[in-house]
């Protein structure tokens, strides 16, 4: 049986098919009315109530939060406003106590825990921002915890951890990604019959991320016509959807995802949650395998737009942020302004992108802008065999390479009794569409090149 789509990439839940890397796919359901029934808690999740959250537990939560958690700026961006034709704001996360949007959840969800299940201390899975949320919960509250995070975490996440929970927290690294963190956290619950603290796949946590559409709609002269929001495990996504389809049901939220990590994408062209094989955990935020089963009740239960970003587009909206705007934001954070280039956006129209997090590593900049240089075709990677004679290199730079093209890597070993010998060249170009023309002279050159592809093993070990 094959998906059914139109042109506009439209798939409803329970059709197969694979969305196209990069493409944005619209999911189309009906919208429910009344409350919706929760799905079934995972094993060690610690979950009180049988319904999805409402608007009515997110005003709950923004009153637990007042002098917690910070009341982030919406500011206006004058460059995305005039690329779009929109007017832009975004929502700063970024300035967040803990720089990301996740001490919301975690501290609605633990300042309501019994005395016994605070006493019995608690345990949470993370990639990095749920864990800072959670140990700055444990400071305020004076509550033990065990973290678990993946060892890919960014060590300047670890450090910040630590920071935040002091005495009070462990932090353990366990395996490359979050899932593989997720499943040593429910070992440990069962074994020690701590209280675990879930990221997203809990109302009380979801409740208390969706006051930042609250913070929104105080914000701003109009309601919004646009929200694009990140997506990893789902929870800010269905707590900010909860509460703008009741309190402002025209606005569209838009969930963006990183493409490398589809898990929305992928569950709703399943009709359920389902565990993709592999991910890439670059956007280390929001590479979860496995879309929360509470968020995808709530964002499957109404009409949900999602988009999948690629990680290069990831990179240059980080950059630009950073250049043009002064706005750090770690790779999950530049989601929803990457995704303003694949959705449509009517003229005039008041549109909010949540800067979901700030916490990046400063070591991670080089990866970052190979990315993005890559994804923007201006960086490229040659395996050329010269003339092993005095000249052949400065034939390639005078014949070959254009004028504003740029050499970045070359590695080259000179070989004995060989007439040619193998280099490895990466180009810089001054424009992405001086490829076809570079590519044309060196069909011309007596050098034999290879272009090395995208997606090629080799590829990928130089990027």
């Amino acid at each position: 049986m094959s998906a059914r789509s139109d042109d506009t990439g439209t798939v409803r839940p329970g059709e197969l098919g694979r969305p196209r890397r990069g493409s944005m796919v619209r999911v189309i359901v009906s919208t429910t009315s009344g409350p919706v029934t929760a799905p079934a808690a995972p094993s060690g999740t610690a979950r009180t109530e049988s319904a999805l959250p409402t608007a009515a537990d997110v005003d709950a939560a923004a009153g637990r939060l007042r002098g917690i958690a910070t009341v982030t700026p919406l500011e206006p961006c004058d460059r995305l406003s005039a690329t779009t034709g929109a007017r832009v704001f975004l929502k700063r996360e970024d300035l967040q106590r803990v720089r990301s949007y996740k001490l919301r959840g975690a501290y609605n969800l633990m300042v309501q825990l019994t005395e016994a299940e605070r006493a019995a201390g608690i345990v949470a899975a993370s990639a990095g921002n749920h864990a800072q949320g959670v140990a700055f919960a444990c400071r305020m509250l004076g509550v033990r915890g065990r973290i678990y995070v993946p060892t890919t975490t960014p060590r300047q996440k670890r450090d910040r951890i630590a920071f935040h929970g002091g005495d009070l927290v462990q932090v353990i690294s366990v395996g490359s990604t979050f899932d593989a963190a997720a499943a040593a956290a429910t070992e440990d619950v069962a074994r020690t019959g701590a209280t675990i603290v879930p990221p997203f796949d809990d109302p009380r946590t979801a409740a208390g991320q969706g006051t930042i559409a609250a913070e929104i709609l105080d914000q701003l002269d109009t309601a919004p016509d646009v929200v694009v929001v990140p997506v990893g495990g789902g929870g800010c996504a269905a707590g900010i959807a909860t509460y703008l389809a009741e309190r402002s049901p025209h606005t569209r939220v838009v969930a963006a995802e990183p493409a490398g990590a589809a898990s929305l994408t992928a569950a709703l062209v399943a009709g359920g949650p389902v565990t993709l094989d592999e991910i890439d955990p670059f956007v280390d935020g929001a590479a979860v395998r496995r879309i929360g089963a509470l968020p995808y009740a709530v964002l499957s239960a109404r009409e949900t737009e999602v988009v999948q970003i690629d990680e290069g587009a990831i990179c240059t909206a980080m950059l630009d942020l950073y250049q043009s705007e002064g706005v750090i934001a770690e790779p999950a954070g530049a989601l929803s302004v990457a995704a303003l280039a694949a959705i449509t956006v009517p003229a005039d129209a008041t549109v909010v992108c949540l800067v979901s997090g700030g916490n990046n590593d400063v070591s991670r900049y080089g990866e970052i802008l190979e990315r993005s240089l890559v994804h923007r075709g201006l960086k490229h990677y040659f395996l050329v065999d010269f003339p092993q004679e005095p000249g052949a290199l400065r034939t390639f730079l005078d014949s070959v390479l254009g004028p504003d093209d740029d050499i970045t890597l070359f590695e080259y070993v000179k070989r004995n009794n060989r007439e040619t010998g193998a280099a490895l060249v990466g180009v810089e170009l001054g424009v992405a569409g001086a490829l076809s023309e570079l590519l044309e002279r060196m069909e011309a050159s007596p050098m034999h090149v290879e272009h090395l592809e995208p997606g090629t093993p080799a590829y990928r070990y130089l990027t």
